[in-house]
């Protein structure tokens, strides 16, 4: 028997406006919309709660943070995974994808464990369906790295890639162009200042050898696919002119209003970090995201580094920028789903899947009460 769900009483966000409703559930998608309440028995009734799709978040380091909650305390990857998942549902997030590093510049090298793993705890994990969310991998590049091919070789036809990103995080480029700033953050590290001068020439000089060769042979091996392609902390309009005239359609995290503006005028899409606008303001002294909404030049938000920062953000800027509801969710679930080609969700619309999360304001903070994933509830 085919397993119906009806949710009552409630403000639906949909794809061109907010609708006091019900929706139903039947199975895995979203059977009816209808205005108003409804008298059906076992209806659910959500007490002027609002309902809004499952989120899709392109771009989490969140597994990392799982794996390393502290600097010298690795924990266990399947039980970091596990949770990692359970935080992102527990946020709204019912589609993830799981950025994961490909690339050691000299200073990350536990990254490349972390991918190693992860890939292999994701395929354990989905297979036995155990999972909240539903996970694709999101391969982060790192251009530069020596080992950056090596490691992309084995995974290049996973088929839980949707997305790709080129990075470059070489001193004095992209989000690390102030070299004050980078020495500062590789201090912090516990880097003394020969050490991180000695690392500094020898990233240089490999940025010089490797950059090229390396980005020409990913775009070459991914050529003729589905992946989505995307650039990372652009700065300069040179840097969004190189990405678009290789085919490269979005631009991830740009650090400067030159480079998004930039972006958008090529006809990429643009993703920007849901913690900048959350916090009023970059983490390291770049363009604020909310400034780039202002200017209309983000598509869609990334959670970056804090899953429950997406629904924030999208109740932050329907409030505080201006944008509708329905403009400002689907910034955190229709966008990122038609980047990352995955048509079936996004937003509430009869036939899609049956991804849905209740949403209560308190004041004017959003609180996740409830999520369900293809009908399921999982929240």
């Amino acid at each position: 028997m085919t397993v119906e769900t009806i949710l009552t009483n409630a403000i639906l966000v949909l794809p061109d406006e907010t609708l006091f409703g019900t929706i139903v559930m039947r199975g895995k998608t979203i059977a009816s919309i209808q205005a108003g309440r409804s008298s059906a028995a076992g209806a659910i009734d959500l007490n002027g709660d609002t309902v809004i799709p499952g989120v899709v978040d392109v771009h989490t380091d969140n597994l990392e943070r799982q794996v390393q909650p502290r600097s010298l305390a690795r924990w266990p990857s399947r039980s970091a995974m596990v949770a990692h998942d359970a935080q992102c549902a527990a946020a709204g997030v019912t589609t993830v994808l799981d950025a994961l590093c490909l690339g050691d510049l000299g200073f990350d090298k536990e990254r490349i464990q972390t991918f190693r793993e992860g890939v292999i705890d994701l395929d354990a994990l989905t297979e036995a369906g155990l999972l909240k969310s539903d996970h694709f991998l999101h391969l982060r590049c790192e251009i530069p790295a020596l080992d950056m091919l090596e490691l992309f070789d084995p995974v290049a036809d996973h088929p839980l890639v949707r997305m790709i990103s080129l990075m470059d995080h070489s001193p004095g480029v992209g989000q690390y162009a102030n070299m004050d700033f980078y020495r500062k953050l590789r201090r912090q590290g516990g880097l003394d200042e020969a050490t991180v001068d000695r690392r500094i020439g020898e990233m240089l000089e490999q940025r010089a050898r490797w950059r090229d060769p390396n980005r020409k042979a990913l775009l070459d091996r991914v050529r003729g696919t589905t992946i989505a392609l995307a650039s990372h902390d652009d700065r300069t309009e040179a840097e969004i002119a190189e990405n678009a005239a290789d085919g490269i359609r979005i631009s991830e995290f740009p650090v400067s209003m030159e480079a998004a503006l930039a972006a958008k005028h090529a006809g990429m899409q643009v993703i920007a970090g849901a913690p900048n606008i959350v916090r009023g303001g970059s983490h390291s002294g770049n363009v604020s995201a909310a400034d780039l909404v202002r200017a209309g030049a983000v598509d869609a938000f990334a959670s970056d580094y804090v899953p429950p920062s997406l629904v924030e953000a999208a109740f932050q800027v329907n409030r505080e920028v201006g944008l509708s509801l329905s403009e400002a969710v689907a910034m955190i679930s229709d966008h990122p789903a038609r980047m990352s080609n995955l048509s079936d969700r996004g937003r509430l619309d009869i036939g899609l899947r049956a991804d849905l999360v209740r949403v209560h304001l308190h004041g004017t903070l959003p609180i996740v009460r409830q999520v369900w994933r293809t009908g399921e509830r999982v929240i």
